[in-house]
């Protein structure tokens, strides 16, 4: 590739204008939010209107903010066109299926049976319980009609599943209306279990299909490198590179585009007088981090990799998150290059 696509910031993510959902992920403890919250708040600067969504269930966001923010969109306070949600991303079965337990029961063995196939049809769908919770908020948000949003994941692994779950669904769903004409009546009492209503059995049909129609078109601009991004963050040490590799050959595998990597907490040494590094530990954590950052130059030729320094505070409010976002768009200057 040529070199502006090797530009070390994430400004060709701020200037992508077709972009619709943005992803940002990586190991636990790596910074995921501060770089979600900067991301979005350079994207406030150029876009109509901004929603930042937490996914993990530590819910940084309202850290990172000073603000507490819930489960449906609150503006930043500061701006007038970001917003901010946090999710529950690891729902219980229980909370997916609410009509499960108020389902009659006739108290013969016709009713028991009946009860215990809809029960394990759909909680033996796997991640059906966590899928149906990202459908319902993926559906909230696309009626708030927010131009772009900003992921700010859990974990690695849960984010794979998070990605996985339009496909999950959408499995799911099929083989529940292949069923249909089986099924006949059970169909509504099985949209209840779902969390879709209490509808009729034709009701239910159709509402399933509605669903997984706006499921499988989500899961087609997931897969559209115009439509969507992931940006994955590490730091310069041997298991966060690891998790790195393993992160992107998923996202590859899965058909989403991802070429920004971020290297976050930086270490750019204090020089004494005579140019050197003046604190032996620095100088030592310097070196690690140097071999490490010429491994990431080899590996990922073809990524923007955006360098962030560490800082000697925490990142905490809007007024720093929009201070430390500039490093984002205009490459951090230090005294001594971490390279």
């Amino acid at each position: 590739m040529g070199d502006e696509q090797m530009e070390a910031s994430l400004k060709n993510v701020v200037d992508q204008s077709t972009l619709k959902w943005i992803f940002v992920g990586g190991k636990g403890g790596v910074g995921k939010t501060t770089c979600s919250c900067s991301l979005a708040v350079q994207l406030a600067k150029v876009r109509r209107s901004v929603l930042i969504i937490s996914t993990d269930p530590a819910h940084n966001i309202s850290d990172a903010f000073n603000q507490k923010f819930s489960k449906t969109p609150q503006k930043v306070t500061g701006f007038d066109n970001l917003f901010a949600m946090e999710i529950d991303s690891n729902m219980s079965a229980d909370s997916a299926v609410p009509g499960l337990d108020s389902l009659p029961d006739t108290g013969d063995a016709l009713g028991g049976m009946t009860k215990q196939l809809m029960q394990d049809m759909i909680g033996g769908l796997p991640g059906i319980d966590e899928a149906m919770s990202f459908s319902e908020m993926m559906k909230l948000i696309n009626s708030m009609d927010f131009e772009v949003v900003v992921f700010d994941t859990a974990p690695t692994g849960h984010t794979l599943r998070l990605l996985q779950f339009p496909s999950i669904i959408e499995k799911g769903f099929t083989k529940l209306l292949s069923l249909q004409s089986t099924l006949g009546p059970m169909m509504g009492q099985m949209s209840q279990m779902m969390g879709l209503g209490d509808l009729t059995g034709e009701d239910a049909g159709r509402k399933l299909h509605e669903t997984l129609e706006v499921v499988q078109k989500i899961s087609a601009q997931f897969k559209d490198y115009k439509l969507t991004t992931f940006v994955c963050v590490c730091i310069a040490e041997f298991l966060s590179l690891y998790e790195t590799e393993r992160l992107i050959q998923e996202l590859t595998k899965q058909g989403i585009d991802t070429h920004n990597i971020i290297v976050n907490q930086l270490l750019f040494p204090d020089m004494d007088g005579a140019g050197c590094i003046s604190c032996k530990k620095c100088e030592s954590r310097h070196k690690i981090q140097t071999k490490y950052l010429d491994q990431i130059a080899d590996l990922y030729e073809d990524f923007n990799v955006t360098k962030l320094p560490l800082l000697e505070k925490e990142v905490r409010g809007p007024d720093a998150i929009k201070a430390f976002s500039e490093n984002l768009v205009t490459p951090f200057q230090s005294t001594v290059s971490p390279q």
